[in-house]
């Protein structure tokens, strides 16, 4: 163990050397990661379009390469995922992250090169334990095992070629070396289960016996682990099962929701929390810091960075702006390219730059109205679909709505406030065809609601007709471009508006 420790110390020291560097020097990193890019991918369908061999600049690159989305650039994954390469990025392309939908389809696919697998995901990962290590040197992590919980894959055969297609823990998980499987648990076989209630419970009996020294994964589904963990084991706190657990490695969801009800079944001084920045399309920042969870972010990861402020979102004309230009507490809508062929591509993320010296930033939502409390990412088309759905099953008209996450009684939910200019005939089953046409419009939301084990059923208030009226004229907000807010993370407005129902 000694020797282990050795070499531990020397990688984690090196690591940080590197970063103390991009930190020191991160417009120069930037511009050498936007040059390696450029010059990788400028035979390939998507640089010849471009002419990638003449840009010389990053002004050339703005002026010459649109702002892509995802349906931008769908045409081109659909024919990746068919089997033809070279096409955004001169990889062969063979694993495809799947991630919530598009107002077009229930779940994207993003591609995944081997460069953004090894020198992205997994540098993210490493880099996410050497900065762990250097906040607590005494740690005893590597001494048990990491308890990781990911989400399932498909494996497709295409032209004698295998793909596979899954959450982007899954393909992580199926690419991860023998050594680290080794310090992992519940085996892969296992892990990689498509059936949550049996995985659940698969996972639960499996690692129970395990010295488990760390926890990762998303803070809601992680929750309905760990207590049916403690609920099979007969405990009421985890550090009974596994005195020597001392890190959750979590992200994908704001964890403040969740904090107090896992200090209910940790011993807080026992266990320490680090927050990441990572997506389908790259990993991005990691907390760095033991007193703030403000983000640093990560500059040699393959990937390039610009950010366009929120109040230019509409202006197309616009170009955003490098990193050297951004400010401290602008919201800015995250644009990204990088090694697995993302070009110029809207993320859909904002942030704010809480410090520029380094540069750390802060999740501040996204570009478009959305609920996301548990990973669910609802967005307002998902919700117009499904409720006319449900209004034409139930005789029903709507004329005003709006939502927002419940947590209450360690459970989660959406609370829609809606008001009816005609009334379901029958309320139960409009809520109901709403809750089951949501699913069938999103694939997160329906694996977040499937049993119920992380999102509960919505809960509908129907309002007297001229509630939301009454709450925009209390607020000054009549006529004009003035609109009522959809969808929302925040409690803010539907208690406001409760206010005056």
């Amino acid at each position: 163990m000694a020797f282990v420790n050795s070499v531990l110390n020397w990688w984690i020291k090196k690591r940080i050397h590197q970063i103390e560097l991009f930190n020191k020097y991160p417009i120069d990193v930037q511009n050498e990661v936007f040059k390696k890019l450029i010059s990788t991918a400028r035979d390939t369908e998507w640089g010849k379009k471009y002419d990638y061999k003449t840009i010389s600049s990053i002004s050339d690159f703005q002026s010459r390469v649109p702002l892509s989305s995802y349906e931008d650039i769908k045409p081109m994954i659909d024919r990746l995922r068919k089997g033809e390469q070279n096409i955004l990025w001169p990889e062969d392309i063979n694993w495809f992250a799947k991630s919530s939908g598009t107002t077009a389809d229930k779940s994207k696919f993003i591609p995944v090169s081997p460069s953004a697998l090894e020198e992205c995901h997994y540098k993210g990962g490493k880099d996410m334990l050497a900065m762990y290590f250097n906040l607590y040197p005494d740690s005893g992590l590597f001494d048990g095992k990491g308890l990781v919980m990911g989400g399932s894959r498909n494996i497709l055969e295409v032209s004698n070629t295998t793909y596979i297609e899954g959450d982007l823990s899954a393909i992580l998980m199926q690419n991860l070396p023998f050594w680290a499987q080794f310090k992992r648990t519940p085996s892969l076989t296992i892990a990689l289960m498509d059936e949550w209630e049996n995985k659940l419970e698969l996972m639960a009996e499996s690692t129970m016996n395990h010295n488990v020294t760390s926890i990762s994964g998303v803070p809601s589904w992680m929750l309905v682990l760990l207590r049916k963990i403690l609920k099979k084991s007969g405990k009421q706190n985890l550090h009974e099962i596994w005195p020597n657990l001392e890190a959750f490695f979590h992200g994908g969801i704001n964890f403040e929701p969740y904090r107090e009800q896992y200090n209910a079944i940790v011993s807080p001084e026992k266990m320490a929390y680090s927050d990441t920045y990572n997506a389908s399309e790259g990993f991005f920042a990691i907390q760095d810091q033991r007193d703030s969870t403000d983000l640093l972010l990560m500059l040699d990861y393959g990937i390039y960075y610009e950010f366009l402020p929120i109040s230019d979102i509409s202006n197309s004309t616009l170009n955003p702006l490098q990193l050297r230009d951004v400010e401290l507490g602008v919201n800015y809508a995250m644009i990204i390219s990088t090694n697995a062929g993302l070009w110029r591509y809207q993320i859909g993320d904002t942030v704010r730059f809480t410090s520029l010296n380094p540069f750390r930033v802060r999740i501040t939502g996204r570009v478009k109205n959305f609920i996301n409390a548990v990973g669910e990412e609802i967005i307002i088309d998902n919700v117009e679909k499904a409720f006319s759905i449900a209004c034409a099953k139930t005789g029903a008209s709507i004329s005003e709505y709006t939502a927002a996450p419940l947590f209450k009684d360690d459970e989660v939910r959406h609370q829609w406030l809606i008001e009816f200019e005609k009334e379901p005939e029958n309320h139960d089953f409009f809520n109901e065809a709403f809750d089951n046409a949501l699913k069938s419009l999103n694939s997160d939301y329906e694996a977040k609601r499937y049993h119920s084990l992380v999102l509960k059923q919505p809960q509908v208030l129907s309002l007297k007709k001229g509630t939301f009226y009454r709450w925009m004229k209390k607020r000054n907000k009549l006529g004009g471009q003035n609109k009522v807010p959809r969808l929302s993370g925040s409690r803010e407005y539907v208690e406001d508006i409760l206010k005056v129902r």
